[in-house]
This record gives structure tokens, sequence and C-alpha cells, in this order.
């Protein structure tokens, strides 16, 4: 008995899937990207939706069914319109170059730290304390995404330091007289 999804993913005109037994290929306007899924689960495309299928409702496969149809969805949305994650820098002197395809940040310590570009990955730098990581893999853009981040967390006391646009950075008091 096979159990179908509740929410088919549409598929915008543009976009081809093709799917074979432990994989799926989604082509669009801004690329290809590839997938290896559980043979357990079936993806059937009809009237310009992609269904997801798990034989059982034993717990894994439920798993791998909503794993599978997040991955799909992203995949569809990746080659359509792609992903992208916004930094800012904070602090005196903080900011980021581009160099190419890679970015240059000074950050504080005695050197430049260069950060190289993924395949599928590219940057932008509109002003220097911002920078826009964009893609189609949004697995990828918010992977390289964190490790920018990681060069120079927030910190608690004065906010210097990279961070997510957006993001709230819990402050703490500093020392008292």
């Amino acid at each position: 008995m096979s159990r179908i999804g509740r929410l088919p993913i549409p598929v915008p005109a543009g976009v081809e899937v093709s799917t074979s037994p432990g994989k799926v290929t989604v082509t669009g306007p801004k690329g290809t990207l590839e997938q290896v899924i559980s043979p357990d689960i079936t993806i059937e495309q009809e009237d310009g939706r992609l269904h997801v299928k798990r034989p059982t409702d034993r717990a894994e496969h439920r798993a791998l069914h909503g794993l599978t149809r997040s991955l799909v969805a992203n995949m569809v949305t990746g080659v359509t319109s792609g992903f992208e994650r916004t930094l800012e820098i904070q602090g005196v002197g903080y900011r980021a170059v581009a160099k190419g395809t890679d970015l240059e940040f000074a950050l504080g310590f005695s050197h430049p730290v260069t950060v190289k570009a993924r395949s599928g990955v590219t940057f932008d730098v509109p002003t220097p304390t911002v920078v826009i990581v964009m893609g189609i893999d949004k697995q990828a853009v918010g992977q390289l995404a964190a490790e920018i981040r990681g060069l120079k967390p927030p910190e608690p006391y004065k906010g210097k330091g990279i961070r997510y646009a957006g993001e709230h950075v819990a402050r703490k008091v500093g020392k008292r007289a």
C-alpha cells in the first residue's frame, strides 16, 4: 500500500524533473541539481506537480518521505529563483572586499582572511559591511554562510563580528565599577 503526500510540489514552466530509482535530477533556468534519495521513496509527476510517495506508514518511511519532499521542493526553488543569505559585518575596521570570485575579510586579525567561492556559489558585496552569498543549492549556500560567520562570530559585549541579517545578538552588561 503506497501512501501519498498531502502537499504536492508545484513545478513551474521551464523546469524539468527526471527521476530514476534512488536519484532525482531537476533542471531549470538557473542550472541543474541532482540528489540521491532512498530507493523506498517514489516520486511521480502529473499535471505539473510532483507527488512524493512512501510504501508504508512506518516511522523511517515517514521520516524519509518528509525529508525527500523538502529536498525536492528546495531543488525546484533553487533552479527557478535561487537562494541567498545576507551577512552583516559590525566592528571598527571590519570589512569585506571582493577579489575576483573570492572574498577577502579584514576582521581585526594580523592578516586578511580569504574565503574561496565553491562551485555554484557566488558572492556580492554591495557595501564593505554587507556580504550576500548566492547560489542554487540551499545546503551549499547555508554551509558557506555559516563558515563565513564562524570566522568572527558576534561577541556579546560590543556586538562586533559577522552576523546574519536580522540576527539578534544577546548583549551582556560589562564590568561594573
